[in-house]
Protein backbone atom coordinates (compact mmCIF):
# COMPACT_ATOMS: atom_id res chain seq x y z
CA UNK A 1 0.00 0.00 0.00
CA UNK A 2 1.52 3.01 -0.78
CA UNK A 3 0.91 6.29 1.39
CA UNK A 4 0.71 9.46 -0.33
CA UNK A 5 2.67 12.19 1.70
CA UNK A 6 1.97 15.35 0.68
CA UNK A 7 3.30 19.23 2.01
CA UNK A 8 1.68 22.29 2.51
CA UNK A 9 3.55 24.79 -0.26
CA UNK A 10 6.22 26.97 2.42
CA UNK A 11 4.65 30.34 2.63
CA UNK A 12 5.37 32.82 0.45
CA UNK A 13 8.32 35.14 1.57
CA UNK A 14 6.88 38.15 2.34
CA UNK A 15 8.24 42.32 1.76
CA UNK A 16 8.75 42.61 5.42
CA UNK A 17 12.27 41.45 5.66
CA UNK A 18 13.38 43.10 2.68
CA UNK A 19 11.90 46.12 3.69
CA UNK A 20 13.23 46.04 7.13
CA UNK A 21 17.03 45.26 5.54
CA UNK A 22 16.94 48.01 3.38
CA UNK A 23 15.51 50.34 6.18
CA UNK A 24 18.23 49.23 8.34
CA UNK A 25 21.04 49.78 5.86
CA UNK A 26 19.84 53.40 5.69
CA UNK A 27 19.80 53.93 9.08
CA UNK A 28 23.38 52.88 9.22
CA UNK A 29 24.56 55.03 7.33
CA UNK A 30 22.65 58.02 8.59
CA UNK A 31 24.28 56.95 12.09
CA UNK A 32 27.36 56.85 10.55
CA UNK A 33 27.00 60.60 8.88
CA UNK A 34 25.39 61.98 11.66
CA UNK A 35 27.73 60.41 13.66
CA UNK A 36 31.18 62.26 12.27
CA UNK A 37 29.15 65.65 12.12
CA UNK A 38 28.65 65.48 15.82
CA UNK A 39 32.38 63.64 16.80
CA UNK A 40 33.72 67.09 14.84
CA UNK A 41 31.32 69.78 16.38
CA UNK A 42 31.45 67.41 20.03
CA UNK A 43 33.28 70.11 22.45
CA UNK A 44 31.15 72.83 22.93
CA UNK A 45 27.02 73.06 22.06
CA UNK A 46 26.85 75.33 19.38
CA UNK A 47 23.69 75.61 16.72
CA UNK A 48 25.44 72.45 14.70
CA UNK A 49 25.61 70.32 17.55
CA UNK A 50 22.55 71.48 18.34
CA UNK A 51 20.59 70.68 15.49
CA UNK A 52 22.15 67.50 14.99
CA UNK A 53 20.51 66.87 18.17
CA UNK A 54 17.18 67.16 17.43
CA UNK A 55 18.11 65.35 14.06
CA UNK A 56 18.49 62.47 15.18
CA UNK A 57 15.63 61.22 17.60
CA UNK A 58 13.48 62.95 14.78
CA UNK A 59 15.31 60.47 12.07
CA UNK A 60 14.62 57.87 14.75
CA UNK A 61 10.61 58.67 14.93
CA UNK A 62 10.87 58.41 10.85
CA UNK A 63 12.22 55.13 10.53
CA UNK A 64 9.79 54.17 13.17
CA UNK A 65 6.98 55.13 11.02
CA UNK A 66 8.48 53.47 8.05
CA UNK A 67 8.89 50.42 10.14
CA UNK A 68 5.50 50.42 11.23
CA UNK A 69 3.66 50.43 8.02
CA UNK A 70 6.16 47.44 6.71
CA UNK A 71 5.42 45.44 9.60
CA UNK A 72 1.81 46.26 9.95
CA UNK A 73 1.42 45.06 6.39
CA UNK A 74 3.01 41.77 6.91
CA UNK A 75 0.96 41.40 9.85
CA UNK A 76 3.85 41.82 12.61
CA UNK A 77 4.02 43.62 15.76
CA UNK A 78 3.73 47.05 15.81
CA UNK A 79 3.01 48.02 19.66
CA UNK A 80 6.62 48.30 20.50
CA UNK A 81 6.89 50.40 17.31
CA UNK A 82 4.55 52.98 17.95
CA UNK A 83 6.11 53.33 21.63
CA UNK A 84 9.49 53.60 20.12
CA UNK A 85 7.94 56.39 18.12
CA UNK A 86 6.51 58.86 20.92
CA UNK A 87 9.48 58.04 23.17
CA UNK A 88 11.70 59.50 19.52
CA UNK A 89 9.54 62.45 19.42
CA UNK A 90 9.40 63.27 23.27
CA UNK A 91 13.29 63.23 23.02
CA UNK A 92 13.35 65.68 19.78
CA UNK A 93 11.60 68.36 22.26
CA UNK A 94 13.46 67.14 25.51
CA UNK A 95 16.49 67.79 23.23
CA UNK A 96 15.71 70.99 22.01
CA UNK A 97 15.18 72.56 25.25
CA UNK A 98 18.15 70.85 26.76
CA UNK A 99 20.21 72.13 24.18
CA UNK A 100 19.69 75.49 25.74
CA UNK A 101 20.45 74.57 29.08
CA UNK A 102 23.69 72.80 28.08
CA UNK A 103 25.70 69.68 27.34
CA UNK A 104 25.08 67.80 30.64
CA UNK A 105 21.21 68.54 30.03
CA UNK A 106 21.73 67.14 26.96
CA UNK A 107 23.46 63.85 28.10
CA UNK A 108 21.05 63.65 30.93
CA UNK A 109 17.98 63.50 28.34
CA UNK A 110 19.97 61.39 25.97
CA UNK A 111 20.62 58.92 28.52
CA UNK A 112 16.67 58.77 29.55
CA UNK A 113 15.92 57.78 26.04
CA UNK A 114 19.09 55.41 25.66
CA UNK A 115 17.78 53.32 28.31
CA UNK A 116 14.13 53.51 27.23
CA UNK A 117 14.39 53.17 23.40
CA UNK A 118 17.35 50.35 24.52
CA UNK A 119 14.65 48.75 26.72
CA UNK A 120 12.09 48.94 23.35
CA UNK A 121 14.65 47.68 20.93
CA UNK A 122 15.42 45.00 22.79
CA UNK A 123 11.36 44.04 23.03
CA UNK A 124 11.16 44.31 19.24
CA UNK A 125 14.25 41.89 18.33
CA UNK A 126 13.16 39.48 20.86
CA UNK A 127 9.75 39.50 18.96
CA UNK A 128 11.20 39.53 15.80
CA UNK A 129 13.62 36.80 15.96
CA UNK A 130 12.06 34.47 13.79
CA UNK A 131 12.77 36.89 11.11
CA UNK A 132 16.42 36.10 11.01
CA UNK A 133 19.07 38.92 11.82
CA UNK A 134 17.52 40.03 15.10
CA UNK A 135 20.45 38.95 17.80
CA UNK A 136 22.30 42.19 16.64
CA UNK A 137 18.92 44.39 17.43
CA UNK A 138 18.37 42.63 20.97
CA UNK A 139 22.26 43.18 21.78
CA UNK A 140 22.20 46.75 20.61
CA UNK A 141 18.92 47.14 23.03
CA UNK A 142 20.85 45.70 26.08
CA UNK A 143 24.17 48.29 25.13
CA UNK A 144 21.77 50.84 24.39
CA UNK A 145 20.51 50.57 28.20
CA UNK A 146 23.80 50.15 29.89
CA UNK A 147 24.95 54.02 27.40
CA UNK A 148 22.15 55.55 29.16
CA UNK A 149 23.13 54.76 32.37
CA UNK A 150 26.13 55.85 31.65
CA UNK A 151 25.59 59.29 29.58
CA UNK A 152 23.63 59.93 32.61
CA UNK A 153 26.30 59.53 35.02
CA UNK A 154 28.55 62.17 32.52
CA UNK A 155 26.14 64.48 32.69
CA UNK A 156 27.74 65.22 36.30
CA UNK A 157 31.46 65.24 34.97
CA UNK A 158 33.67 68.89 34.54
CA UNK A 159 34.33 67.92 31.59
CA UNK A 160 31.50 66.50 29.64
CA UNK A 161 30.98 66.39 25.87
CA UNK A 162 28.95 65.10 23.08
CA UNK A 163 31.74 62.90 22.14
CA UNK A 164 30.31 59.31 23.90
CA UNK A 165 26.96 60.10 21.59
CA UNK A 166 28.71 60.61 18.37
CA UNK A 167 30.46 56.76 19.48
CA UNK A 168 27.10 55.59 21.06
CA UNK A 169 25.01 56.76 17.32
CA UNK A 170 28.03 54.82 14.96
CA UNK A 171 28.12 51.59 17.09
CA UNK A 172 24.16 51.63 16.92
CA UNK A 173 24.70 51.97 13.31
CA UNK A 174 27.13 49.10 13.22
CA UNK A 175 24.73 46.99 14.89
CA UNK A 176 21.74 47.90 11.71
CA UNK A 177 24.33 47.53 8.95
CA UNK A 178 24.92 43.50 10.82
CA UNK A 179 20.97 43.12 11.32
CA UNK A 180 20.96 43.91 7.30
CA UNK A 181 23.81 41.79 6.50
CA UNK A 182 22.29 38.69 8.34
CA UNK A 183 18.63 39.08 7.07
CA UNK A 184 20.35 39.30 3.47
CA UNK A 185 21.67 35.77 4.50
CA UNK A 186 18.36 34.33 6.56
CA UNK A 187 16.40 35.13 2.95
CA UNK A 188 18.84 33.43 0.69
CA UNK A 189 18.82 30.82 3.45
CA UNK A 190 14.87 30.57 2.95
Amino acid sequence: MDTLVTTAPAPAPTAAPAALRRLYFVRFAFAAVWAALLFATADTLGPLSAALLVIYPLFDVTCAVVDVRSAAADGGPVRHLYLNIALSAATTVGLALAAASGIPAVLRVWGAWAVTAGLVQLVVGVARRRMGGQWAMIASGGISTLAGASFAAQAGAADANLTSLAGYAFLGGVFFLVSALRLGRAAKGA
